[in-house]
């Protein structure tokens, strides 16, 4: 089996059968960061770009679909990746959100500088930033199990 992160490969295990208690608990998780009031939109710029720096296909799947239900504009969702390069594509509350998460997914590397934090602060009550870390935990938890025990986007021909 090799070892190379980019060739695909089965899926490992089903983690939802495997332990019904984690996948129970991370459920309650997701359905906190819903009930946080932020807007649902902005969660799922969160939670694409968290899921495409941690390289989960099947999240990144999952959250295009979502946004794109929600009325989602195709170039943006495009665009994401390189949101700093077009940011008149993206508002200010949610760059500070794009920086935000990912300052928080690459933590071991930003450390969460104090430029991102006083850029989020302003466009952030205490309490949805707050809220909006929770959302990038659970978004990175869920990257982690799906990622670990690969899980896989439905096949083309089976999407509708």
């Amino acid at each position: 089996m090799s070892t190379d992160p980019a060739t695909p490969s089965s899926p490992r295990l089903n983690y939802r059968e495997a332990s019904p208690a984690a996948f129970t608990a991370m459920l309650a998780l997701e359905t906190a960061v819903r009930k946080t009031g932020l807007d649902p939109v902005l969660l799922d710029l969160v939670k694409l770009r968290a899921s495409q720096i941690n390289g989960c296909a099947f999240c990144i799947d999952m959250h295009v679909s979502d946004a794109k239900k929600k009325g989602e504009n195709d170039r943006r969702l495009h665009l994401l990746p390189v949101w700093r390069e077009v940011p008149h594509f993206f508002t200010p509350r949610e760059q500070a959100a794009l920086a935000w998460t990912e300052s928080l997914t690459l933590i071991s590397e930003s450390h969460v500088p104090d430029e991102v934090y006083a850029l989020a602060s302003k466009e952030f009550s205490e309490t949805e930033l707050t809220n909006l870390t929770l959302a990038v935990v659970a978004i990175n938890g869920w990257n982690r199990f799906s990622i670990t025990f690969r899980a896989m986007p439905e096949p083309l021909e089976k999407q509708s």
